[in-house]
């Protein structure tokens, strides 16, 4: 088991934006491409901490994360879905991804 820790940094003004991308349609295709959501919120303290949305999904191995996103990324209607919702213009500043395993002491 692994968990992937995703960090998206909107760009300043568009959190909106992004926030209504997550809640139309990537929620329904990360499900849809059976990866399984554990937590998802935006940002209190630290940095960008009125400007980012941070979510971990888990999945059984790393093929299998890889499998999954491809599959998503390669969907039509995610496809159809970003470019919607970049018509105004970018939404995601930056992104950072962390892949995170249990440790003996968890």
């Amino acid at each position: 088991m692994i968990y992937e820790l995703r960090e998206y940094t909107a760009v300043p003004g568009r959190l909106p934006a992004l926030i209504r991308r997550f809640n139309e349609h990537a929620l329904k295709l990360l499900a849809k491409h059976g990866m399984e959501l554990v937590f998802i919120s935006l940002t209190e303290f630290g940095r960008n901490t009125v400007n980012q949305v941070v979510y971990v999904l888990r999945f059984d191995s790393y093929d299998d994360l890889e499998r999954k996103w491809a599959a998503l990324l390669a969907d039509p209607e995610w496809i159809e879905a970003k470019r919607l919702s970049e018509v105004d213009g970018p939404i995601v500043a930056s992104l950072e991804r962390r892949i995170l395993t249990p440790t003996p002491f968890a």
